[in-house]
Order: structure tokens, then sequence, then C-alpha cells
């Protein structure tokens, strides 16, 4: 312990939450490895140590629950995000066979008509609020359909999203607030999201049909709903009013995608980059290990901080500009190796349909007010409203 250095910053006041990029440059230039001793915790704040842990899931485990609070990791071990393989490949094979590159193509007519329609309502009222307005469009409407889910749960999806992620921090006052909406959750989950009364075409129904083959358990199908779920609304919608604000705050930027389309997919990996909506992971040690040139032992639980390493300076020059030309595709705001994230082509075609048609039809954005969420497992904006100079 004492070659390791410490700190007993809070990554969880409201504070922290609102912006951490002052606390996270402070455990960069600490070391590779910090001891975080208010939740004795090994922090991972440097690009290159979180990328060689995500791409070593022998070593650094995520099948004893990959949150803070040490009860929630053990009610969470054996759903897809808390696993390893071989159970967890199973699970995710069956999880993201809807989400392949090849079946985007089948639904990315849908996604760009009803990004068209979206972009030309709120663009022509001249001013609006881009979270909800906007960004929860496409995924609280295809992307529920496609998932299948019955039509009385859609309008609690967004708050039991968010409440799931608050239970992945420390055991506080959010995380306890959460509970009853987690558990509203997955009553709908055993209850109501199940053969019958789902949609036979969807992806939940699809859960059901590996699960008949055995694939799958059948008692794993509820919880793998939270992976079509949770992934699939708060980050993708963080992650579009996110790519907003900073081009409003970068209007040469938004001059160079408006000139050339062909950066969006770059300006997509840059606001993910700087701004990336989960923060943190944690991974639990198989066996002694040396991280950047310090010893750890097995057990020892390992945050992985993918919002820090994605501005680690030893890795991107000028870490803190946004700058579309960069190309960071390289960046970890999806994660990497066997964790990385399913949904995340389904996350780059809504966000690029959303881009190309504001692109077409709108000059300038000015922030007019915006409010940060304060969310124990993510990061983002809860509201921004934005006024908009339309295209000539």
């Amino acid at each position: 312990m004492s070659q390791i250095p410490a700190s007993d910053v809070d990554l969880y006041t409201e504070s922290a939450r609102t912006d951490p990029y002052e606390i996270y440059a402070e455990l960069r230039a600490l070391g590779p490895v910090v001891h975080l001793s208010r939740y004795d915790l090994y922090a991972l704040p440097r690009y290159d140590e979180v990328r060689a842990a995500l791409m070593d899931w022998q070593t650094f485990s995520s099948a004893r629950g990959v949150f803070v609070d040490p009860d929630v990791n053990a009610q969470l071990e054996g759903i897809t995000l808390c696993s390893d393989p071989p159970e967890h490949t199973a699970m995710r094979s069956v999880l993201g066979r809807p989400l392949r590159p090849d079946r985007m193509r089948e639904v990315t007519p849908r996604i760009e008509a009803e990004a068209d329609q979206v972009v030309e309502r709120v663009v022509g009222r001249g001013r609006f609020e881009v979270v909800t307005e906007l960004a929860e469009y496409l995924p609280m409407t295809v992307v529920s359909d496609l998932v299948g889910l019955p039509d009385h749960g859609r309008e609690k999806m967004l708050e039991w999203a968010a409440a799931i992620w608050n239970t992945q921090g420390p055991a506080d006052d959010r995380a306890a607030a959460a509970g009853p909406a987690v558990e509203e959750f997955m009553a709908f989950a055993m209850n109501d999201a199940v053969p019958g009364k789902i949609d036979p075409d969807g992806w939940a129904a699809q859960l059901y049909e590996a699960a008949d083959r055995g694939e799958i358990p059948h008692d794993k199908c509820p919880v793998m709903m939270l992976d079509y779920v949770t992934p699939s609304l708060d980050t993708t919608i963080l992650a579009i009013a996110n790519a907003v604000a900073l081009f409003a705050q970068n209007p040469d930027q938004w001059d160079l995608l408006r000139e050339d389309r062909s950066l969006i997919p770059h300006a997509i990996n840059e606001s993910l980059r700087l701004e990336s909506p989960v923060p943190q992971f944690s991974r639990v040690l198989t066996e002694d290990h040396e991280i950047g040139g310090v010893p750890l032992a097995a057990g020892s639980r390992v945050a992985l901080l993918y919002a820090s390493a994605n501005r680690d300076e030893r890795h991107y020059p000028n870490p803190t500009r946004f700058d579309i030309t960069r190309r960071p595709s390289d960046h970890l705001a999806f994660g990497r190796g066997e964790h990385v994230c399913v949904g995340m082509h389904l996350a780059r075609l809504e966000m690029s349909a959303l881009l190309e048609r504001l692109a077409d039809r709108v000059a300038r954005f000015e922030i007019l007010e915006r409010r940060p969420m304060i969310n124990n497992g993510l990061r983002g904006l809860d509201y921004l409203d934005v006024a908009v100079t339309p295209a000539p």
C-alpha cells in the first residue's frame, strides 16, 4: 500500500457528478493506480491501463459485479454485464443478434424516416429542448418498438433505467431512492415483458425463443431485459444531447461537419470521447497482478475510469479540445474487449441520422439553458434548451 498513491476524493458528490474532470486530472497526475480510500477501490485513471484491463477479462473479471456497492454487486452476479465467458459469451450471442451491423441496415430506413420527422418538427419551431424533444425520440419510439415491449410499461422506461443506473455507485441516498423503481422494473420484466404480452416479432421475444432452444437458461430472460432497456435509452439520449451541446459551444466544428458529412462518424467518436455518458465500471482481479508497475493483490476491486482515460493527455494531444478531425476511434466510451457495448451500432445509427438532418437544417445552435443530470452511473445533461438559426 505504501507505494500506491491514495486519495479520499468522493466521485459521487453532486459537484463531482456534474463536473468530474478536475478530479480526474488530479488522479491521473497521482499515478497509473490510485487507491480511493473512501470506497476501498483502486482507480485506473489513465488510458493505457484502462484499455489493457478491458482487453484482459481473464484477469479483470466482471463475474463479481462491475459496480461499487458490494450488496448490489452480489445481487447482479450472473447477468450479462456481470459475467465472464463462457456464460457471458452465450448470453451476449443471443442479445447481439438483432444488433449486428447487417440487422441495423434493415432498421435504417425507419430510423432515418423518424429522424426526418423529429428534426423537421423541432427545428421548425426555432427553439426546442434537446433532451425530451429530440434525443429521447428515437430511443423511446423506434427502439421500444423493436424490443417489443408492452405499451403500458413504456412510459416508465426512462424512470426505471435512470434508477438502475443510480445503483451503480455507493449505497447513498440516490441509490436508496432508486430501490422502489428498480423493484418495479424487475416485476415488470418478470410478469409483463413475457411471451404472450410482448410483440412476438420483437427482440424480447427472441430471448425466450433462444431459451426454448436451450441456448440460455429461461431464468436469465427477465434480467437480460436490462440489456435492451438501460443501454438503449439513457446512454444514447445523453450522447445525442452532449453532441448538440458541444456543437453549440464549438460553432467552428459545426461548420466543418456541415461542409463535410464524412466527418459525422468522427464527430460521434469525438463527442463520446470528450463527454462519456458512462464514466466508469469496475472489475475484480482474479490473481495478483501488476498494473503500470504497481502490484495489486487478487480480489482487489479496480475502477476503470473511462471518462478520465478518454481525456488522458498522455494519449490524446490537447484532450479537452472538441476536434472532429481528431478521429479518435480508439476511445473507450463503449468499452473494449468482451464487454464492448453490444448496442453501439444502434447508438451510432441514431446519432448519425439526427446529425445528418440537423446539418441540413441548422446553421447555429445557441444554448439558452442547461441542467446537468445527477446520477451515480451516468453523466450528461438532464435539460438543454437551445435556439437554432435555420440553414439558408
